[in-house]
């Protein structure tokens, strides 16, 4: 019988509590996880109540407003707060999102933070990206030619092709589109995910890139590409809006239609 219980080291715990100023009206609850792997203990919900008259609107405000005034052990990641980087990518309220992007105000009660599910945990709110990244590469994403470059010229795009890459090339490579699919959850060891076929696809359908049939062979495996059962969690849960599940579907139509012939 399948067991789904966590292990007993990782079933958070009850963690410390931070009021908000007495003097405070518009109070908001956050819990956040947290986890310091020097100290051996058992992951922690911390509970903070924020004065919202005092903080920026969106939910990075709000953590960035713990960790400069409340705690400063709070670990996250963050750059540049216009959803561009992909780097503040958190599970808020059980879905994956950006936290730059997301405004307080779209959560109605307490706000629930926790760092991507399924992956290793560096600390806090801190994912373990390696494998990802690692994945990303094994896409070679990046523009493959055999043949010289134009003299004197870019390698050109007709205005047709160039709306091919629309949907695509805005993946900011967050990864809460992988982290939502359960197929990439249980074996993310073989299987790319979403965000990372996405990306597969969007230089397969480069009109400048020469290596069509290389990157083709390399994703026709059970695996790699086949994983993917269209649970549609990734187009969900994309914060920028894309469909990594059709470019799925496209990569899937692109290896039927060669061996069709």
């Amino acid at each position: 019988m399948a067991e789904f219980t966590l292990p007993k080291n990782s079933v958070p715990t009850e963690g410390k509590t931070f009021q908000a100023p007495i003097h405070a009206q518009n109070i908001r609850r956050f819990e956040i996880y947290r986890w310091d792997p020097d100290t051996g203990e058992n992951p922690r919900i911390d509970v903070f109540e924020l004065d919202i008259d005092d903080c920026g609107p969106m939910i990075l405000d709000a953590i960035l407003k713990i960790k400069n005034d409340i705690d400063s052990s709070l670990t996250f990641r963050r750059s540049c707060r216009e959803g561009v980087c992909g780097s503040c990518a958190m599970n808020i309220n059980g879905k994956n999102t950006l936290a730059c992007t997301k405004a307080i105000d779209a959560y109605p009660d307490t706000i629930k933070i926790y760092p991507l599910p399924h992956m290793q945990v560096v600390k806090d709110l801190v994912p373990d990206m390696t494998h990802f990244y690692e994945q990303y590469t094994s896409i070679k994403p990046w523009l493959e030619t055999s043949t010289p470059a134009p003299a004197g010229s870019e390698r050109l795009q007709s205005k047709e092709d160039r709306a091919k890459l629309d949907g695509l090339y805005e993946c900011v490579l967050c990864a809460c589109c992988s982290t939502s699919c359960p197929s990439y959850w249980w074996n993310s060891d073989r299987y790319l995910g979403p965000a990372v076929l996405l990306q597969a696809y969007r230089w397969l359908v480069d009109s400048r890139d020469e290596n069509t049939a290389a990157r083709l062979d390399a994703l026709d495996d059970s695996f790699k590409l086949y994983r993917c059962h269209t649970i549609m969690n990734c187009t969900d849960t994309c914060p920028k809006g894309l469909n990594p599940a059709q470019a799925i579907a496209e990569t899937k139509k692109l290896l039927v239609q060669r061996k069709l012939g």
